[in-house]
């Protein structure tokens, strides 16, 4: 199966039982992707790293859609995501943007989805060349990213000498005039014309 590059799926399944539909997936031969938030945890006498799902109750699979019964008979997978019986495939710059991030070393954190706000694309750092929706958050700058078939978003903690152009959401940079986002002030949300 890893011969052909099926696109990437969003595999409903039940929450908590995300590690071990990928665990049979993956002895099944497909390419599975399970997108974790790893924090410390104190407990009364020892510290214990944990792993949790970014999105609880979504994997990822590569798979082919015409040939689907053998995802969903797998246990903990509840279905797989679509408009009726028929599966919509994920962008795969959406899967690689999240895959770079996790292992940039950056934080990372669930984030509500967002459609609007502008988008910038990051110039600089361990997230070169990754574009995403930039909001101020008290004194710092988060790059939200999303997966727009589940609409669900994740943010990451970035340097604002990371930023390049900027544009508003929706235009995904089809315009000729970019504009550049002025964070010098904390009060500040200001375009300057590049």
């Amino acid at each position: 199966m890893r011969n052909q590059q099926w696109p990437w799926f969003a595999i409903m399944a039940r929450t908590g039982r995300e590690k071990n539909a990928i665990l049979t997936l993956e002895n099944s031969g497909y390419e599975c992707y399970l997108p974790v938030i790893k924090f410390t945890r104190q407990w009364s006498d020892r510290l214990k790293e944990i792993e949790l799902p970014l999105f609880p109750g979504y994997l990822f699979c590569r798979m082919n859609p015409h040939n689907r019964l053998p995802v969903l008979m797998t246990p903990g997978v509840i279905q797989i995501v679509g408009v009726g019986k028929t599966p919509i495939p994920v962008e795969e710059q959406e899967i690689a943007a999240i895959q770079r991030v996790e292992k940039s070393g950056v934080s990372i954190m669930p984030w509500p989805y967002l459609q609007v706000g502008h988008v910038a694309r990051i110039e600089e750092g361990p997230l070169r060349g990754l574009t995403g929706i930039v909001v101020r958050i008290k004194s710092g700058l988060k790059l939200v990213l999303s997966v727009n078939l589940l609409q669900r978003s994740i943010a990451v903690e970035i340097d604002r000498s990371w930023i390049g152009a900027a544009y508003p959401a929706g235009s995904a940079g089809q315009q000729t005039g970019y504009t550049s986002l002025n964070f010098s002030s904390p009060r500040s949300h200001q375009l300057e014309t590049a």
